[in-house]
């Protein structure tokens, strides 16, 4: 190997290169989430705060699914050589791989959600009992993270929808580690939202991708040696 290409590689693999590597691929992909939601981000924004609107929100959020699982996408196949490194190229080949399945999974999700949130909020109305409504508030909790494991599991391999449903719902259970750092990212995300910062977990989706990714390596693990030829 020449003195030129041992310097190349040793700035290829170090500690700033990596970071700056990872700075940039977040910046890129974080970059495609908003501009591939930014109308239904923006009609959000239009949108009284009324829980009548909740419908309308829910249809404004579809493009989410696919911009997140192409997000997802884009982070599962970075690479770490510097020369090869391509997150738009990543995000949209994902983008266009996997929106139909993606919205398989995310459409049925939201419309269950609505009808969730449309009941907990107008609970006086219906006269809904407290226990009731906290048990939909903790089945809305677990569905977020079977929605969590669903986008992954659609996103990186091609199983019917039935069986990915199946799946994510099976590694629940099976990846108890990764069920709860998704549950604190979800925390996390609903407490920013909660103090006010609505913006801000759309800001960092990028970053939340990444972690619920890495969160979820075990899945990919066994899926990929359990489930896969």
């Amino acid at each position: 190997m020449s003195a030129v290409s041992a310097v190349r590689k040793e700035f290829g693999e170090g500690p700033l290169a990596r970071a700056a590597a990872l700075v940039y691929s977040l910046l890129v992909v974080e970059l495609l989430l908003v501009v591939a939601t930014a109308p239904g981000l923006l009609l959000i924004g239009l949108l009284d705060r009324d829980a009548g609107n909740l419908p309308l929100a829910a249809l404004c959020l579809l493009p989410a699914g696919p911009a997140w699982s192409a997000a997802l996408y884009a982070w599962h196949r970075r690479s770490r050589d510097l020369t090869e490194l391509r997150p738009a190229r990543a995000y949209w080949r994902g983008y266009r791989a996997n929106a139909v399945d993606a919205l398989k999974v995310w459409t049925p999700w939201l419309a269950a959600m609505t009808l969730v949130g449309t009941t907990l909020t107008h609970r006086d109305t219906a006269g809904i009992p407290a226990w009731w409504a906290g048990l939909l508030a903790v089945l809305a909790v677990l569905s977020a993270l079977w929605a969590a494991n669903a986008l992954v599991i659609a996103s990186l391999f091609s199983f019917r929808t039935a069986d990915t449903a199946r799946l994510a719902a099976y590694f629940l259970v099976r990846s108890p580690r990764a069920t709860a750092g998704n549950l604190c990212v979800l925390a996390a995300a609903v407490a920013v939202v909660a103090a006010g910062a609505q913006v801000l977990p759309a800001l960092l989706a990028s970053l939340i991708a990444a972690t619920v990714l890495f969160n979820c390596r075990p899945m990919i693990a066994e899926i990929r040696e359990e489930f896969t030829a």
